[in-house]
């Protein structure tokens, strides 16, 4: 037994309330439950209830056994002198608070459908495959299934937005350096995340704006921060001139601890790659973010983003290792990760910051990429199939994998909870 399934049937009610009594064989009358509390403190706010002749306003407190309640050290905290009830699985001692009176305690236990804990412990209690509610996914309605799709994308979008916000605060509220950390770590890839992000925060972002333009100049800041550079062809050598003279320059420190990884990376994924592929994108592109504002389609943000590699890129993977020539422009789903974990995430932010409304835009924009490709995703499909067709339900998947189903939050869950909703005798 959990908690949640007792904020959850407290909540919507889901026991015998009909000549309800406390443990002390007093009336009671649940005039309003109260709302429930997310953060610190007692489980519900503002409750009102009648306990005998009396009605009390006040917050009520949820435990397992009454005797949580000095588990917890409720006893000697404050914020607990207002609880007006205390609601439990089972009672198991007297509650007081701290001037020693005492607490009206409901008891749950013997008050629940039969038939709704028999769902409780099936859903949350009993060993499941990929997920805990694998056998009923299928068949929950697709309005609600797509509604809390919907929730849920805009959720992972809200905790994104508060990570942007704080790159955007260690760049003095520089949107377009933001934009460059955020691409840098996206062309990371899973990777290279790490390093990318801290290679792009450790550069002054006006340095790359100076060196708008100058291809080469930009390889040779980003491979040469990165540690990657290697004078081992006539290549190499320039660009280690070339860095040699913008750390005098600009006195540049590259003492940092990550350096990017090549281990077990496809070749069109190696560090030198990417970095050569977002120097490209930063010659060509100055006031970047603007640009990416400015648009209001998704085939416009795509084309921003078609660039080329210099000469030397397009026959080498690395220093001094030739082979045939090949373009290495970005490729259409690689960009489309971008959009989806930068690019979009970042509008989003920015919209809200300056206080206007892109909600719909942003989801046409999320609608008309494709779904990501990975084994949460895979999961979902084989259990309801085409349940994604597009970037919005994808992440939305990925958001209900990693917040709600391995972590058990179920009855948090729009459809984990409405699988509890059927209680014939006590609704």
């Amino acid at each position: 037994m959990r908690e949640d399934f007792l904020y959850h049937i407290w909540k919507f009610r889901k026991f015998r309330t009909e000549a309800l009594e406390t443990t002390d064989g007093d009336y009671i009358d649940i005039v309003h439950p109260g709302v429930q509390n997310e953060l610190a403190g007692p489980d519900f706010f503002n409750a009102k209830i009648q306990v005998g002749d009396q009605l009390w306003a006040g917050n009520v407190e949820m435990h397992i056994k009454s005797s949580d309640w000095y588990f917890h050290n409720h006893e000697t905290d404050p914020n607990y002198d207002n609880v007006i009830v205390h609601v439990v699985w089972v009672h198991d001692v007297e509650v007081y608070r701290m001037d020693g009176s005492t607490i009206p305690t409901i008891e749950l236990k013997g008050k629940v459908d039969a038939e709704l804990l028999e769902a409780y412990f099936s859903l949350l209690e009993k060993k499941h495959i990929q997920i805990n509610c694998e056998n009923d996914f299928k068949d929950f309605s697709e309005f609600q299934l797509q509604h809390w799709l919907e929730r849920l994308y805009f959720e992972r979008l809200e905790a994104k937005s508060e990570k942007i916000l704080q790159i955007l605060s260690g760049t003095g509220n520089n949107w377009e350096w933001v934009l460059f950390i955020m691409l840098s770590r996206g062309f990371g890839l899973n990777v290279n995340a790490e390093s990318f992000t801290q290679l792009a925060s450790n550069i002054d972002f006006r340095i790359v704006q100076k060196l708008f333009r100058k291809q080469l100049s930009l390889e040779a800041l980003l491979l040469g921060q990165a540690g990657l550079m290697q004078e081992t062809d006539n290549y190499g050598k320039n660009l280690s001139e070339e860095y040699n003279f913008l750390r005098n320059k600009f006195s540049l420190n590259d003492n940092y601890s990550e350096k990017p990884q090549f281990f077990r990376l496809r070749p069109d994924n190696f560090p030198t790659i990417r970095l050569a592929q977002l120097a490209a994108l930063y010659a060509e592109k100055n006031n970047f973010f603007q640009s990416i504002i400015q648009c209001d389609n998704i085939i416009d943000l795509r084309t921003l983003f078609q660039v080329n590699v210099s000469e030397y890129w397009k026959t080498h993977y690395n220093f001094g290792k030739k082979h045939k020539t090949r373009t290495k422009n970005l490729s259409n789903n690689f960009i489309d990760l971008i959009l989806i974990n930068c690019v979009i995430p970042l509008r989003h932010c920015y919209a809200k910051y300056i206080g206007k409304d892109e909600v719909q835009l942003i989801q046409d924009f999320i609608s008309a990429v494709k779904p990501e490709k990975n084994s949460v995703i895979k999961i979902f499909d084989d259990l309801r199939p085409g349940t994604a067709s597009n970037a919005l339900q994808s992440q939305a998947l990925l958001q209900l994998k990693n917040e709600y189903c391995n972590l058990n939050n179920c009855l948090q869950c729009e459809l984990g909870a409405s699988l509890l909703k059927k209680s014939p005798k006590y609704i």
